[in-house]
């Protein structure tokens, strides 16, 4: 909670040994302290003033909005529980290394038996800021490099410069975040930026270069983000080897594209969870505020998690997906969905099922994948309360699909292909959670309804990433 300073509203007792009054003719009263703190609670005060000492760059109109619930307190127990909350509010805006509340009787001519002072001492970050840190992606790590100015104009604006080198994928880009005064939720963020990745699977090098510019706001329950971007993508070969379909799609492409994501998350963590759920659907359209690319792109993710006996967990996912072209040029192999690997079907390797060609793999415009798991303590719990803690045993079984469809037909066809030739997997492993940055999997796989041209990992798989299904 941090440290939060009080001092008590009653007068000290003006008797005692040094006024020249005996201890032995002093009667010692009766103290009951349930009564004590009933009067505490109850006790009516009123918040006069609240300062924030310690501010530099920062507008005070922007802290205005932070601190606003403070005044509303009705009595001590209530002016330290909001004094906490705008405490918490006030390190969000991430403009401040430090927060300190102190709460004192009001002094001065025009101060109130009952009221108080509320002070903020703060402490702002530097006005530059560098960081190095690595990072776990969907089966690949990278080093990160990034530079930030905090609060730049003074009200919680944020630029930020950020280099990541990965065993996969370079990228750079420059950044600039701004929060709606008194409600952080709502922000808008531009980008620009420029990555090179390379996709084996297909045989593939891809390298974009956008801007985008995003909004995002509470509604309810739910997180909803709306945003624009425009990306200037080349697609090349990345081996001689490279299939006839990959070398067709290779050349320059300009995609710009509207989308939408809304996201309901009470999981109690990301990474592991133990209870709660997650919904999470992503629509985008490209063609129709310029560009060559042109299609209508829906996806849903669906998790539910449930506690058990003995501290097991039952958790049980649903993802899917569909890819509809616009006009008669075909969807592009950068933006079609891709299935398989340890962070999906397990027992598949990475992204290799599904449509492919001389052994590259295309994607598909539809896909479906399910998982259900069942995550245990270890064994007879060794390091409990400790380091043992993080790791968990894991039972699974996965399945799904992933193919091209032919939208001449109806969606009784669609969901026929679907449901044919099904590939799924089940096995045990054990999982660690690295805090609530990322995971990583160790697990003995069985694939099962293997179809030609897929490539599975039969036994031990390793898998690190941030999203597993």
């Amino acid at each position: 909670m941090g440290t939060v300073h009080a001092r008590s509203l009653d007068p000290l007792p003006m008797q005692g040994p040094e006024l020249g009054v005996q201890a032995d003719d002093i009667e010692a009263p009766e103290i009951e302290q349930e009564p004590k703190q009933e009067v505490l609670e109850n006790k009516d005060v009123v918040v006069q003033r609240v300062h924030v000492d310690g501010l530099g760059r920062t507008k005070e109109d922007l802290l205005t909005y932070e601190i606003a619930e403070v005044f509303r307190a009705k009595n001590l127990i209530d002016v330290m529980r909001k004094s906490h909350e705008a405490r918490q509010k006030l390190l969000r805006l991430g403009i401040f290394r430090k927060v300190e509340v102190v709460i004192d009787t009001s002094r001065g001519e025009d101060a109130l038996p009952n009221g108080l002072d509320v002070t903020f001492e703060v402490t702002e970050l530097r006005r530059m800021t560098g960081s190095y840190n690595t990072m776990v992606g969907n089966n690949e790590g990278s080093m990160v490099l990034g530079l930030k100015l905090p609060n730049v104009l003074g009200r919680a604006e944020k630029l930020s410069f950020q280099f990541s080198y990965g065993t996969k994928e370079t990228s750079y880009g420059l950044s600039f975040f701004k929060p709606q005064p008194g409600h952080f939720e709502r922000n808008i963020s531009l980008n620009v930026y420029k990555v090179t990745g390379q996709f084996p699977w297909s045989s593939l090098r891809e390298t974009d270069r956008g801007v985008s510019a995003e909004l995002s706001f509470p509604v309810w329950k739910t997180n909803q983000t709306l945003k624009w971007e425009g990306v200037w993508r080349e697609l090349g070969c990345l081996a001689r080897t490279a299939s006839f379909a990959v070398r067709e799609e290779s050349g320059h492409s300009l995609k710009s594209s509207l989308s939408h994501a809304m996201v309901i998350d009470t999981r109690n963590s990301s990474i592991l969870p133990r209870k709660g759920g997650l919904l999470k659907i992503h629509q985008e359209l490209a063609g129709y505020t310029g560009g060559d690319a042109s299609f209508l792109k829906e996806d849903f993710e669906i998790q539910l998690n449930k506690t058990l006996f003995w501290d097991s967990v039952l958790s049980a996912s649903l993802w899917g997906g569909l890819l509809l072209p616009i006009g008669d040029k075909p969807t592009s192999i950068a933006d079609r969905f891709y299935l398989g690997g340890p962070t999906s079907i397990r027992g598949f390797s990475m992204y290799s099922m599904g449509p492919q060609s001389e052994g590259d793999y295309l994607g598909g415009e539809a896909y479906w994948a399910g998982g259900l798991h069942l995550y245990t303590p270890l064994p007879f719990r060794p390091g409990r309360g400790g380091f043992g803690d993080l790791f968990r045993t894991h039972f699974f079984l996965n399945a799904g699909n992933l193919c091209n469809l032919n939208y001449g037909e109806g969606p009784q066809a669609h969901l026929k292909k679907l449901a044919e030739c099904i590939r799924w997997s089940y096995g045990l492993g054990i999982v660690l959670r690295l805090g609530n940055i990322a995971r990583l999997e160790l697990n003995y796989c069985i694939p099962m309804g293997v179809q030609s041209g897929d490539r599975i990992c039969d036994g031990v798989q390793f898998g690190a990433g941030i999203r597993f299904l």
